[in-house]
């Protein structure tokens, strides 16, 4: 059975203590529960990972298939991971970029993304409720998908 995956890049781990005014107070565990409670009640498997270390998430996202769902928090990675983004392109996994802070009202290096040309599309900067949105749309493309 095809899942969703909830990929979060470096220094998420830190969530709930680093920078609240950026990314909120919620920690990693509040959000990856809520991500999972919506996909259970669609009936559908999802998993959580967060890594520090670029490589794991390639081997991760290398492993996924076009039936999975990715969403994709590459943190840093955004702005620097040609890697990230070609790992994705290989693997024509459907994807959806999710950032806690508005990408494109901070730092100019922030505001560009390279992983955003190989995802359906992007959220960015509605904080943890983000995450839901995307968990929401990926139930809701597998479910269109599973109909066909």
């Amino acid at each position: 059975m095809a899942s969703i995956w909830v990929f979060h890049g470096p220094n998420l781990n830190l969530l709930g203590v680093r920078e609240p005014q950026h990314y909120g107070s919620r920690t990693l565990a509040e959000i990856n529960q809520e991500v999972l409670e919506i996909a259970k009640l669609a009936g559908l498997n999802a998993e959580c990972r967060q890594t520090n270390h670029e490589g794991d998430l390639i081997d991760w996202i290398q492993a996924l298939t076009p039936a999975d769902f990715l969403i994709l928090n590459p943190g840093a990675w955004t702005h620097t991971s040609y890697a990230i983004r070609d790992a994705i392109s290989a693997v024509k996994v459907p994807a959806v970029e999710v950032h806690l802070s508005n990408i494109h009202a901070r730092e100019a290096f922030r505001s560009s993304s390279l992983i955003a040309p190989v995802c359906l599309g992007q959220i960015s900067g509605l904080g943890a409720d983000g995450y839901a949105l995307a968990t929401r749309y990926a139930v809701d493309y597998q479910i269109r998908r599973q109909q066909k």
